[in-house]
Parts: structure tokens; sequence; C-alpha cells
């Protein structure tokens, strides 16, 4: 598949969601994320707004889902989602339901291994169960308790060419890379990339929002010209 760059929406209200997704489109990311923070927040109604704007633009709903996979699945595809993602930690229960759900409503699933024992054998499991991408994932909290305990933390770049030649799936990497680290990435194998904290976070001020423009339209050059 063709490289892809994903901007992570974890805000808490749909205003500010909006201001940087407008942003991040016009700057040529391609797909939106409603991050688990805005969905916490505003609900499915987060979607809704994200879809009514950008109609044409793949939108993942980060759900996390660990139950109740099927209904999650069908909110998210009723309100706009075209991706879907389930936790590799889920039951395998949870994990086929949602798979069946999103067969039933034409929308994708990403498997998420965060938190997984063995990252490699999750990501694998995921596949198997149907989904069509999997999310190699080391989490905020992971990272924060490790480094305030003075402990190293593992990075999504340690296993990530292992992941990747697991699977067939399309892989993404996920959790406190920097924005070099996540430009390159598709040279990992993983083309799928996403832009989180260190791009959205800081002040709204215009100069600042110019900035974010700026450095947005340049990852997505580098990306979108990526060569194997």
């Amino acid at each position: 598949m063709k490289t892809i760059v994903q901007i992570s929406l974890d805000f808490t209200s749909i205003a500010k969601a909006l201001e940087t997704a407008r942003l991040a489109v016009r700057s040529g990311v391609d797909w939106l994320e409603a991050g688990t923070p805005l969905i916490v927040s505003e609900g499915m109604n987060s979607i809704r707004v994200l879809r009514a704007e950008f109609p044409g633009v793949p939108i993942v709903a980060d759900l996390k889902a660990m139950d109740g996979g099927w209904r999650e699945a069908q909110m998210a595809a009723s309100a706009g989602a075209t991706h879907v993602v389930v936790m590799a930690r889920a039951h395998p229960e949870t994990i086929k339901a949602m798979v069946h759900a999103a067969k039933d409503f034409g929308v994708k699933v990403m498997g998420d291994n965060l938190a997984a024992e063995d990252r490699i054998a999750a990501a694998k499991r995921l596949e198997d169960l149907g989904c069509d991408f999997v999310v190699h994932h080391i989490g905020y909290d992971e990272r924060r308790g490790l480094a305030a305990m003075g402990k190293p933390y593992p990075s999504p770049l340690d296993q990530l060419r292992e992941v990747v030649a697991a699977v067939e799936v399309p892989v993404q990497a996920v959790g406190g890379l920097s924005v070099e680290q996540a430009i390159r990435t598709p040279e990992l194998g993983a083309r799928l990339v996403v832009l989180g904290a260190p791009l959205i976070e800081g002040d709204s001020s215009k100069n600042a929002s110019s900035s974010l423009e700026d450095q947005l339209r340049m990852v997505c050059e580098r990306v979108h010209a990526y060569q194997p």
C-alpha cells in the first residue's frame, strides 16, 4: 500500500479537534483519528462532526475496545468512522465480534497490541482473527511510569521489523516517537505513519498554528515521497 499520514486528534473538545483537523487536511494528512480522549469526552458525536466536515476523509475511531465489540463497531460505523480499534488484550470473541460487525457495516478493524506480553505474537493473533491492520503500540502510562522510576522504557521501533515480518496486513507504530522517528517508520516496513502529541501539543496561537501547518506539510511531503 502507499504511505499514509494519520493524525491523532487526542483532544477533549470537538472545537479543538476540528481546528487541528482542518489544518491537517489542508497540509496533506490522509487520515484523521478521533482519539480516545475525544471519544470519551464527546462521544460518537465527535465522529459525526468530523464526518460532516470531511466527507471523503478516512476516520479512525480509537475505541480501544475490550468488550462489546460488535456494538462498539456498529456505533462508530453509524457515526461515520471508516476504521475501528480493538485491543489484542481483549477476549478473542470480542475481536471476532468486532471483525464481524466491521464486515456488516463496511469498515476496517485495527488491532492494537498495547500491553501485550508478547507484542509480536499478539500482532499475529490479531491478523489471524481477521484484523485488517496492526497497531504496534507502547502506551503512554507505561512509558511515563517507567521513566518516573528511572527505568528505560521500550520504543515501538524496538520490535517493529519483527512485527512487520510476522504479519501480512499493514502496520503502524505508535507511542513516544519523535516526529523524525515517525517519518522514518516506513523504512522499517510500517507505512501508516501516525502523528500525535509531539506535533499537536502546545499553545493554539496563530503563530503556533502556522508553524504546525508548515511542519505537517513537510511531514506529508516526506512520507508521501517515500520509495522502498
